[in-house]
This record gives C-alpha cells, sequence and structure tokens, in this order.
C-alpha cells in the first residue's frame, strides 16, 4: 500500500539530511568577523574625521611660523580715491577700499619676501593725492597722483625669509 506523501514546499525540497548534505548548509556569519570589520570600519572613519577637523588649524600654524614685517601705507591729499594695497597674510591677494575719504592710513604684517605695493586712483574729479610706504617704521618711498583719474604706486621690496633669519627682532 502506498504511504501517502506529505505536501512538499517548492522552495525547501525535502532531502534527507546525511552528513555531507549537514556539512553544505548554509552558516551564520561569524560574530567575530564582523565584529573586526566593523571596529576597522570605526577607525578608517575617525581618522578620515580627525584629518578632515585637524587641517584648519595646521593652516594656521604654517601660516602664524612665516616671519612678517610691519609695513604703513599712507595716502594724503583731499576727497576721496580708490585704494589696494597687500598685507595680512593675504599673498598676492590685494586689499581694495574703494571711494575713500583722505588722509587714510594703515599698518600691515606682510610676508618677508613678498613686496608690499599701495595704488591709488583719483576720481573723476581729480585734485593731488600722494601715497608713502614704510617698512618697520623707516619711511621707503612716496609717490604722487594728480588729475582726473590720476594714478600712482607706492612699492618696496622686502628680504627673503631665510636672509632675514640672521637679523635679529632687536634690529628689526
Amino acid at each position: 500500500m502506498p504511504t501517502p506523501q506529505e505536501p512538499t514546499d517548492p522552495d525547501h525540497p525535502e532531502q534527507p539530511e546525511t552528513p555531507e548534505t549537514a556539512e553544505k548548509a548554509p552558516r551564520s556569519p561569524d560574530r567575530r568577523g564582523i565584529a573586526v570589520a566593523a571596529a576597522l570600519l570605526l577607525a578608517c572613519g575617525a581618522l578620515l574625521t580627525y584629518g578632515i577637523l585637524d587641517t584648519g588649524s595646521e593652516q594656521a600654524d604654517r601660516e602664524s611660523t612665516v616671519p612678517t614685517a610691519a609695513v604703513t601705507y599712507e595716502v594724503l591729499g583731499e576727497g576721496t580715491a580708490d585704494i589696494s594695497y597687500r598685507g595680512d597674510g593675504t599673498g598676492d591677494r590685494a586689499h581694495v577700499v574703494k571711494n575713500t575719504e583722505l588722509p587714510w592710513k594703515k599698518t600691515v604684517d606682510v610676508p618677508l619676501g613678498t613686496s608690499p605695493v599701495i595704488n591709488i586712483t583719483l576720481g573723476e574729479k581729480g585734485g593731488e593725492a600722494s601715497c608713502t610706504l614704510a617698512v618697520r617704521g623707516k619711511h621707503v618711498q612716496r609717490a604722487t597722483a594728480s588729475g582726473p583719474f590720476g594714478r600712482t604706486t607706492c612699492t618696496s621690496e622686502l628680504p627673503a625669509a631665510e636672509a632675514a633669519s640672521g637679523v635679529s627682532d632687536a634690529a628689526r
């Protein structure tokens, strides 16, 4: 007499369990491997975060260690002028001050090895204005602009940082 068959699940056909099929059965992932992978992932994330957050302080440290010289820019005259000058650790970028009432004066720190420079441009009404440049309190240059849209520039050379490192702060 035939034995009644039990219904079979098409996704999991019934097979008799033998030692070979028991070894091939899927295993759950090794928990130690997951823990090690998670720890490595966290360590990489922490290093990446530290690198991103610490970048700004390194940049500030490098900028603060560059030797500088105090440079005083001054524009004398009456009326207004457009002024551009280099300083305050901006490298080759100039600060621009538009339509400024004269007289005008500003002292900034300029990195050694760069040239301090100030440009003035008079407006449509013209007039007369002069720029002066002093490095560490010592007058270096003076130039005058006159007439409508008159222009002039004052500039100087600062020693390179290596050349100035032998000079004491008292001599500066």
